[in-house]
């Protein structure tokens, strides 16, 4: 069973990876993840300034995850000089370093971490009505870097097509979708209090809940733009990890069942990819990727 995809250029063992996250936050938990078999790994976001991340952080749901993490919480010397190259020194495996948030922020960081990248995700963040923004930020990248260059895109952009094409015109090698839903608000009856401590109480939903809503953003995308798709949000289980190849994900993203369930949970659906692949009757990943049909 070939489980092997390509993503612009890159060569990944499965279409499997963590989203950036707390589970890819030091290379410690790092290191965990790329054990359990994953494709590539992820790293948590970097920006030029370490994040203050309200506690609690992140709250378990019913089904799902409602979290008010921000970016990395260490500044970004932290990683240049310890965490990326002890990543790379440690894990075997296609490493995408996740940055953020603005085109001044990745002509600071770029040129800094370019070395410890196989390929570069950008977490914009964005959420207004111009797409202008999207394609400024993949055309500041592509100029600072000849490695990949990935945007990840908010659900919540009036037009997701409009948005995936702007990235793709300022040179982006792929599309990232999609990033949390929200915001949310859990209540503690008990405390009359919100679950997280962000100042609103509120924070992102990610999980199972919002796995339909993903689906048809990275089939809307896949059925716009001549790029990769990385699939992101809900996924669980083997056969959901499918669902998002068969939407048109050339790979995956998995953060919530990891956060609830432990890192075992990424060799969990690895281990059951081939089986679930097997009744379908595919041999190969590669043969289900946009097999969906409109």
């Amino acid at each position: 069973m070939d489980l092997s995809v390509e993503i612009a250029g890159v060569q990944l063992e499965n279409p499997l990876m963590p989203a950036a996250g707390p589970i890819t936050g030091n290379p410690n938990v790092i290191a965990r993840v790329a054990e359990q078999g994953v494709g590539c790994i992820v790293t948590k976001t970097v920006s030029t300034e370490a994040a203050e991340v309200p506690r609690p952080s992140v709250a378990r749901l019913s089904s799902g995850i409602l979290n008010c993490e921000k970016w990395a919480e260490e500044p970004p010397s932290k990683w240049i000089e310890d965490y990326y190259p002890e990543i790379v020194d440690r894990v075997d495996k296609p490493i995408i370093v996740s940055l953020g948030y603005e085109p001044d922020q990745l002509e600071e960081l770029i040129p800094k971490v370019h070395e410890f990248a196989d390929a570069f995700e950008l977490s914009s963040h964005y959420l207004g009505r111009n797409p202008d923004p999207i394609r400024e930020i993949a055309a500041t990248a592509t100029r600072l870097t000849d490695k990949p260059v990935l945007i990840k895109l908010s659900p919540h952009v009036p037009d997701l097509k409009e948005f995936a094409q702007a990235a793709v015109d300022g040179g982006a090698s792929g599309i990232v979708a999609i990033n949390s839903l929200g915001p949310g608000l859990q209540i503690d009856l008990e405390t009359m209090d919100s679950t997280l401590g962000s100042d609103d109480g509120y924070g992102w939903l990610s999980g199972p809940p919002i796995k339909h809503i993903a689906l048809r953003a990275v089939n809307e995308i896949y059925n716009a733009v001549d790029v990769p798709v990385i699939g992101v949000g809900g996924i669980s289980t083997a056969r959901d990890l499918l669902e998002f190849v068969a939407a048109g994900a050339t790979g995956t993203q998995m953060l919530s069942a990891a956060l609830s369930d432990g890192s075992s949970k990424y060799g969990e659906v690895l281990e059951n990819l081939p089986k679930e692949l097997e009744k379908l009757g595919k041999n190969s990943v590669e043969e289900l990727t946009g097999a969906y049909k409109q």
